[in-house]
């Protein structure tokens, strides 16, 4: 991990924390700027390991070079705040501290999530800088964030949130940094849909939208330009997602078929409610006049509609959210809607399903293949689904 000299390093801390939680091993390389805003004593101790500067890299008794060292070790390497020194640094290639140096003398993925003042980040070089740095393969980026800066300035400049750091980390630990979905389309919907019958009351579901995001995540990281179509959610949406909020079925089923023509594939992983109320009201109902039946009529199936419209080349992958036996029911969806691929997931295990971290599933095809997911976190069972399908429809 380099940190660089900006407000924004004290943000390092959470992220440090947390992977070194999760069983990373991290080393922290802090640039000499960098001690001016966060002390070597503050990370080392979240690292459970020194922090490394340049003083280290100067060091005449290392039995070998630091940063051949550290670059033949590490897996990845994310730089962050990524200053506009060190963008240009990057850039034209200079090796001037241990930070740039390790850049060069390794071949890991590396995620840069820039922060600094608006003005400064959009001055025409800077710009330039970060455009020529998102053609390089191993550089994979989280633009700053509109907000109020240190600075008292609103505008664009706020360092990525921690959570989608940590995501994008993830990802790369997954991957590799390989970019298969370069090139593609993916349009994922992801919540639960809510059918509103008066002002306040109305049918839903526990849907969070925490598997839909995770997809929206693991395709974004993956190289893919992504629509998020969403009913109610309870997670953040990456800024680099672009997102249609859809509350109702039929909104959801209108916002699909607008969007299903520009895509390559449909990720159906929202929890689209089967019936609506029949009549609605408008204002709140006093408890006094409150029906004592309500009848209901269908929603729009989505998923039927948009195998009606596809074209070749186009592929459709559904989910199914399933009590008792999955894999039936799931296979008799997959076929009554012309899929090409279900996800079928119990929502009665423990810690599975609807509003967890985590999820387990089994995957199964048009041609009668079938495969189980232990459970995992649901980012990461995104990513072994898109694997799934690459590998089953080419």
């Amino acid at each position: 991990m380099g940190v660089g000299g900006g407000i924004a390093a004290y943000k390092i801390c959470d992220v440090i924390s947390t992977q070194v939680k999760a069983g990373w091993q991290v080393s922290a390389i802090l640039s000499e700027t960098a001690s001016q805003f966060i002390t070597p004593l503050t990370l080392s101790t979240l690292c459970r390991r020194s922090v490394l500067t340049d003083a280290d890299f100067w060091h005449p008794q290392a039995p070998r070079p630091l940063h051949i060292e550290l670059a033949e070790t590490a897996t990845l390497m994310l730089i962050a705040p990524l200053t506009a020194n060190t963008l240009a640094k990057l850039v034209l290639g200079l090796a001037d501290n241990l930070l740039t140096s390790t850049v060069l003398a390794s071949q890991m993925p590396i995620l840069v999530a820039p922060a600094m003042n608006t003005t400064m980040w959009e001055q025409p070089t800077v710009q330039a800088h970060w455009q020529q740095l998102q053609q390089q393969p191993r550089y994979h980026s989280l633009p700053p964030a509109y907000g109020h800066l240190a600075c008292d300035t609103v505008g664009v400049g706020r360092m990525a949130q921690t959570q989608e750091i940590i995501a994008y980390l993830d990802s790369l630990a997954y991957t590799h940094g390989k970019r298969d979905l370069a090139g593609k389309h993916l349009l994922i919907t992801a919540g639960g849909t809510r059918e509103y019958w008066d002002a306040v009351r109305f049918i839903g579901n526990p849907a969070t939208g925490k598997m839909g995001i995770a997809l929206a995540r693991a395709a974004l990281h993956r190289g893919a330009k992504v629509t998020l179509i969403h009913g109610a959610i309870a997670e953040p949406i990456p800024a680099q997602v672009r997102a249609i909020e859809a509350m109702s079925g039929e909104a959801m089923f209108k916002a699909v078929l607008e969007v299903w023509p520009e895509a390559d594939w449909l990720v159906m992983a929202a929890a689209v409610g089967d019936v609506r109320p029949a009549q609605q009201w408008s204002g709140k109902l006093p408890k006094s006049a409150l029906p004592t039946a309500l009848p209901l009529s269908p929603v729009p199936d989505i998923l039927q509609a948009a195998a009606q419209m596809r074209r070749p080349h186009q592929r459709l992958i559904g989910f199914a959210a399933q009590t008792g036996d999955v894999v039936a029911p799931a296979q008799e969806k997959l076929k009554r809607k012309g899929l090409d691929l279900i996800v079928a997931n119990a929502v009665d295990q423990a810690d599975c399903g609807f509003g967890t971290t985590e999820n387990a599933a089994v995957v199964l095809d048009c041609q009668g293949r079938s495969r189980h997911l232990a459970k995992v976190p649901k980012l990461i069972l995104a990513h072994q689904i898109f694997d799934i399908v690459q590998e089953w429809l080419p």
